[in-house]
């Protein structure tokens, strides 16, 4: 059942709110920034605002949106990589993550898969598991680094995503890169981001073809600097 939580006489100030949020980027730095703007954004919502009937809800969204576009290219350099670490750094075992649980991982058959592509690219044919596995790959050893709060090392193989997205005639002019997974998952990330060296299109760990547990047979990783 949804629910929605209402109180007399709201309203919010979206004027107000962005001007605060923007003089947050001079006065802290990117951790600090990104803690007191999530802050923000819990604030905002107490206001008891309906997203059902207060118009001014969907113009705020549309602007905080545009802000953290803004916010975002304002901190991510596209030179910039992640630190690298050595096998000998590596967490084992890696952890599994996920919104589901181990035991609900999806099997996916090797011989049947299928990456489709669409959307503004010159070449849309689907690509086969053997066929990304015979393409250029690179190996990194990263840090994973986790919303929920932790972090571990893992070696990970796979296609550079920029490399992918020349083979397929991708429009780099576009401003996002969706994903459609094959457990319902659906998520996208900015064309810069796409773009970075580091950005893999991952199709082994540590040595090995991907595991199911880590996203067989094949996930997007995107390493933050």
């Amino acid at each position: 059942m949804n629910k929605q939580i209402k109180t007399p006489e709201s309203s919010v100030d979206a004027d107000a709110i962005i001007k605060e949020a923007v003089s947050l980027v001079g006065r802290f730095n990117r951790r600090h920034f990104l803690k007191q703007f999530a802050t923000l954004g819990g604030l905002s919502l107490l206001t008891g605002c309906s997203i059902s009937d207060h118009d001014g809800v969907e113009k705020l969204l549309a602007q905080v949106s545009r802000f953290n576009d803004k916010a975002q290219a304002w901190l991510f350099d596209p030179n910039k990589l992640a630190p690298t670490y050595s096998k000998s750094q590596i967490t084992r075992p890696f952890p599994f993550n996920a919104y589901y649980s181990e035991a609900e991982v999806p099997q996916v058959d090797a011989a049947d898969f299928q990456l489709d592509v669409s959307g503004r690219v010159s070449n849309h044919k689907s690509w086969t598991l053997a066929e990304l596995q015979a393409l250029p790959q690179v190996e990194q050893i990263t840090r994973h680094i986790c919303v929920e709060g932790w972090s571990a090392i893992g070696r990970w193989h796979g296609v550079p995503f920029s490399e992918f997205l020349k083979r397929i005639g991708a429009d780099t002019s576009a401003k996002y890169v969706a994903f459609h997974c094959v457990d319902d998952y659906f998520t996208s990330i900015d064309m810069a981001t796409a773009l970075h060296p580091q950005t893999q299109l991952t199709l082994g760990f540590d040595g090995q073809p991907l595991p199911a547990r880590y996203g067989f047979p094949l996930t997007i990783r995107i390493q933050y600097n």
